[in-house]
């Protein structure tokens, strides 16, 4: 039986155990979360649309962590966004023990998983997970390369007034400030995107895209962002369990490629039945490979603050 679990039953997380579910790939779709009736709520109205949309994955609700036993993958969509008068470190703090707790319980009920970490400071808590699970550092990967990078698709999309479907868009290294765009790899009809675009009008738009996020929630008021991440999750999952190796820019683990080491980083990676198959190489230009390397120095800098941190 193949089993999908996402930890966190918010909007993002039960948006995305429905869109993996409608993907039709698993046997049983796992919402857990600790308000009690809210994921069994959920899971009751989404799989009251199966006759409807034509999908056999069967939801459950639990608040209960044996229920997510022998998963296959486990989405860790749970934990606090930052909040006004918050810092960065307090972020990192209350996220970290969230998560130290939520992926000792995923690994006391399954044995190997492949873990996706969505809960920010990204690099940070995928590079936790990573280190509590004890897992192979290919079986732990973060999203949001595939965010980012449909968000500058849109962008590009927009600018241009051309059909979503004929663009292809890259965008690497870290989620937010050291995102790295990769103009030299991004296409418009198959034509790269330099030939309709100004460096400045791709400057602003990655800038719009750094802050996609930021964006959504001023206009928004209260909340933020959940239906583009929880595509980019569930087409994370997909490519893992239909053991496709699709190429998808995902936080990952690198060894040597792009003559960098030893970090969580985005880069262009094939996920498959055992996670990250390959870490595929780019001809970047020296720019975008500069950038990169800045953005893996700031990801160890920022993964070094979690030493200071006193998680259970």
């Amino acid at each position: 039986m193949t089993k999908v679990t996402v930890v966190g039953s918010g909007k993002y997380g039960s948006m995305t155990a429905l869109r993996v579910a409608e993907f039709d790939i698993a046997d049983a779709v796992v919402m857990t979360d600790i308000v009690e009736g809210l994921p069994q709520g959920l899971a009751l109205d989404m799989n009251q649309s199966r006759y409807v949309e034509k999908f056999s994955s069967k939801i459950i609700g639990t608040n209960n962590y044996e229920d997510t036993n022998d998963s296959d993958v486990v989405v860790i969509t749970a934990g606090l966004p930052r909040k006004p008068g918050m810092s960065r470190m307090d972020l990192l703090e209350v996220n970290a023990n969230i998560v130290t707790d939520v992926t000792k319980n995923i690994m006391n009920h399954s044995n190997n998983p492949i873990i996706i970490v969505v809960t920010n400071p990204l690099d940070q808590m995928t590079t936790l997970v990573a280190d509590v699970s004890g897992l192979p550092k290919g079986r732990v990967i973060g999203q949001a390369g595939v965010l980012d990078s449909s968000r500058f698709a849109y962008f590009i999309s927009e600018k241009l007034n051309v059909n979503m479907k004929d663009i292809n868009a890259w965008t690497l290294g870290s989620h937010g400030e050291t995102m790295v765009p990769a103009p030299s790899q991004c296409t418009v009809n198959g034509k790269p995107l330099s030939e309709f675009l100004s460096y400045e009008e791709i400057n602003e738009l990655v800038k719009r895209t750094s802050d996609g996020g930021a964006e959504i929630v001023g206009l928004l008021k209260t909340g933020s962002a959940y239906f583009a991440p929880s595509s980019a999750a569930a087409t994370m999952v997909k490519s893992i369990i239909s053991d496709s190796n699709e190429i998808l820019p995902a936080c990952s683990w690198v060894e040597g490629q792009y003559g960098i080491n030893d970090v969580y980083l985005g880069v262009p990676t094939k996920l498959g039945r055992d996670g990250v198959t390959e870490i595929v190489e780019f001809k970047l230009d020296s720019e975008e490979l500069k950038n990169l390397k800045s953005a893996a120095e700031s990801v160890k800098n920022k993964v070094s603050e979690l030493k200071d941190l006193k998680t259970q």
